[in-house]
């Protein structure tokens, strides 16, 4: 077999397709996000970012940039190996009790990202489970399908963000039978939010467990940042809370909060944690002064908010045609894999606005997008730029306009 030639016809039809990933080298600003320097042309320029994930500018905060300073002068950079060998540092003891105490759960867990959270614990829990079945929302990510897949239990998809279809697949087994439901709270891709409440009434009824992925909810709703459980009241219904440190606390890194038997139970049984080197200390420090920070500040929340409400008004007095939800994703819809990368070639190129396209396997084919998210530091400028240049890129590329 030719192997290079497989590989090369394979990059060949993703390219004919349109999604072929194309990564811009970019530097942030430090106390100047959401700008950063575009290199790819060879001579620097300043772009603005509207496709990240730091929603409250938390990586460039002077309190998180301290608190990792700090701790590499006197700890170093790594951890030195895992946790279970090379020991924990009191940076990640301080920033699992904040975390715990966050979400209200007696125990929390940090792992190197929220993609290996949510592998290892769904992975470890569905596969300890006796006779476990598994009901996953079809919207799901693919952390989540992973972790599933990886526990060889058995499945049951219920349509996305369906109670009574919930209701119907859970019906069909006894209430005896180990049962786990797992969904998101705000879905990244469309941006809508799950019916938490809802869900828990029916893991109480059919007596499940249940597993909420927070990534896009933690740091940017509740009243301190605990996400949209928080904000609903709900937190303490739910069996094991997964979140990120990467997006509304701006540093790097997941974790899971619940029970303190549960989490010592995927601790000692999950093999993405024990055998993976920690966390190093100081990422977990300035995680946990962004956490801190977040849970007394309103500020930032209120800002990520309003920017989000205003780009939402401004398209629509555009005419862009954009999904409409209750969270602060925006994404517009663009169905063709094609234009979606021309729209960003021609913004990066003509406007200095980065954004890049959403294509499959991230979403179905036929509903490719650009997926905008507004964070506490766009300015109003800067809002007024991006929805100009779209509807001139819109004009120029000739394509629809929301009705």
């Amino acid at each position: 077999m030719d192997y290079e030639a497989f590989f090369k016809q394979k990059l060949c039809d993703i390219k004919d397709e349109g999604r072929y990933r194309v990564f811009a080298d970019l530097e942030r600003c430090a106390q100047d996000f959401p700008y950063a320097h575009y290199y790819n042309e060879g001579i620097p320029r300043r772009v603005v970012v509207w496709c990240s994930n730091d929603y409250l500018a938390m990586a460039q905060h002077e309190k998180v940039l301290a608190a990792m300073t700090e701790t590499i002068a006197r700890v170093g950079v790594g951890a030195g190996g895992t946790r279970n060998i090379a020991g924990t540092s009191h940076s990640h003891v301080l920033l699992e009790r904040a975390l715990a105490d966050l979400h209200d759960k007696e125990s929390a867990l940090i792992f190197s990202s929220g993609y290996v959270a949510n592998e290892a614990a769904i992975s470890a829990l569905a596969a300890s489970l006796p006779d476990c079945v598994v009901f996953s929302d079809a919207h799901n990510h693919a952390s989540i399908i992973h972790g599933i897949r990886n526990s060889r239990a058995h499945k049951e998809i219920f349509r996305h963000n369906d109670p009574a279809h919930l209701r119907a697949c859970l019906s069909r087994y006894s209430k005896e039978r180990a049962k786990l439901i797992i969904f998101e709270s705000v879905y990244s891709m469309d941006g809508d939010i799950a019916p938490i409440e809802a869900f828990c009434d029916l893991a109480e009824e059919f007596n499940a467990l249940t597993f909420i992925d927070e990534v896009h909810g933690v740091g940017l709703y509740g009243a301190t940042g605990g996400g949209i459980a928080q904000r609903d009241h709900q937190s303490h219904r739910l069996t094991m809370i997964e979140g990120t440190l990467g997006k509304g606390f701006g540093v790097v890194g997941g974790y899971i909060a619940a029970s303190a038997v549960l989490i010592d139970f995927v601790r000692s049984f999950a093999p993405g944690f024990i055998f993976t080197t920690a966390m190093p200390p100081a990422i977990a420090a300035a995680a946990l002064a962004s956490v801190q920070y977040l849970k007394e500040s309103d500020t930032e929340r209120r800002h990520l908010h309003e920017a989000a409400t205003k780009v939402r008004t401004k398209l629509r007095q555009a005419g862009i045609p954009f999904m409409e939800n209750a969270s602060h994703i925006i994404p517009i819809l663009v169905r063709d894999p094609h234009h979606c990368r021309r729209i960003c070639e021609i913004l990066l190129k003509e406007y200095n606005i980065y954004v890049q396209p959403i294509n499959y396997p991230t979403v179905p084919r036929g509903t490719e997008r650009l997926r905008i998210t507004p964070s506490a530091v766009h300015t109003d400028p800067m809002i007024e730029d991006l929805a100009d240049a779209l509807k001139r890129v819109w004009a120029d590329l000739n394509l629809a306009y929301a009705a």
